[in-house]
């Protein structure tokens, strides 16, 4: 039976952390990116914020995303970053597709 090597515990643990910390990133400047593109009407027929507040809001998420990732372990900053660009994603990226106000 092969020995416990500490070392490759350490190892395993950064490697998902950065995974963790570039997809934050990544998925902060897609959500951005996208928010970007599209038509600030479709955010007001939703009823959900303007298109100017999820803008800041998701580029306050990808710099939590960067900056704070840029430390080591992923921290609270990260999982803030992760959860607003899952609200976006997953809640008004869809209902601006239910609503055929999509641009991309």
């Amino acid at each position: 039976m092969p020995e416990f090597d500490a070392a490759f515990a350490f190892e395993i643990r950064d490697w998902v952390s950065t995974i963790i910390r570039y997809g934050a990133a990544l998925l902060s400047l897609i959500a951005c990116i996208h928010c970007a593109m599209q038509k600030p009407d479709a955010f007001n027929a939703l009823g959900t914020l303007s298109k100017g507040a999820w803008i800041g809001v998701l580029a306050l998420s990808l710099v939590f995303a960067l900056l704070f990732g840029a430390f080591g372990r992923p921290s609270l900053f990260t999982l803030i970053a992760i959860a607003a660009a899952l609200v976006y994603l997953l809640d008004v990226r869809s209902g601006i597709k239910d609503i055929g106000g999509s641009v991309y």
